[in-house]
């Protein structure tokens, strides 16, 4: 029996919790058609459905990274439409562990600095910038100063676990730094 569109997005709307996430998650698995309509769903961005529907894709694409693939252009375009934390913190994060669709570099690296300075953003958020733009740092060196500037601005008042990851991406980011003066990959 096929799913139908307005009885998937009824089984979102039917828990929120991570053992349901799962459960919709396992349900997608193992019908791999849905995940169009999943996408679909999280892109069209309708409170609280969407923000579901992208922890559900956040999962299964845990173990189905080729989900993802497809739609990361689309979804970095609309990432500065995404109002809600859930939406932006699990972009961020299936973003964070693909590779970047090409021409989308510019584009994602001026979202993430926005972001990691907005007082108004997660601690979620800005680490998942923080790990996007690290990741950019390696075809564009010329930002690795200006990612460890803004991390060592955000110190000051950061929260416990921003300080801790942040003095350790800062010192990675020395070496790298200095790596590079010596003419060294990183």
């Amino acid at each position: 029996m096929a799913v139908q569109h307005h009885d998937f997005r009824e089984l979102l709307l039917r828990g929120n919790s991570r053992s349901y996430t799962d459960f919709v998650a396992d349900i997608v698995c193992k019908r791999p058609e849905l995940i169009g309509e999943l996408w679909e769903i999280y892109l069209a961005i309708e409170e609280p459905v969407s923000r579901r529907a992208a922890w559900i894709i956040d999962t299964a694409s845990e173990n189905k990274p080729d989900w993802v693939a497809p739609f990361l252009p689309e979804l970095i375009s609309k990432l500065l439409e995404f109002n809600h934390d859930g939406l932006k913190r699990h972009a961020l994060r299936m973003i964070a562990r693909m590779p970047f669709p090409e021409g989308t570099e510019g584009e994602l690296m001026n979202i993430a600095f926005e972001w990691l300075v907005a007082t108004t953003e997660s601690v979620a958020v800005k680490m998942y910038c923080i790990q996007i733009l690290y990741r950019l740092s390696a075809n564009e060196p010329d930002i690795l100063q200006e990612l460890y500037d803004t991390i060592e601005f955000q110190m000051a008042d950061g929260t416990p676990g921003f300080k801790s990851i942040g003095s350790k991406l800062m010192q990675q980011i020395d070496k790298d730094i200095m790596a590079l003066k010596m003419g060294k990959k990183r």
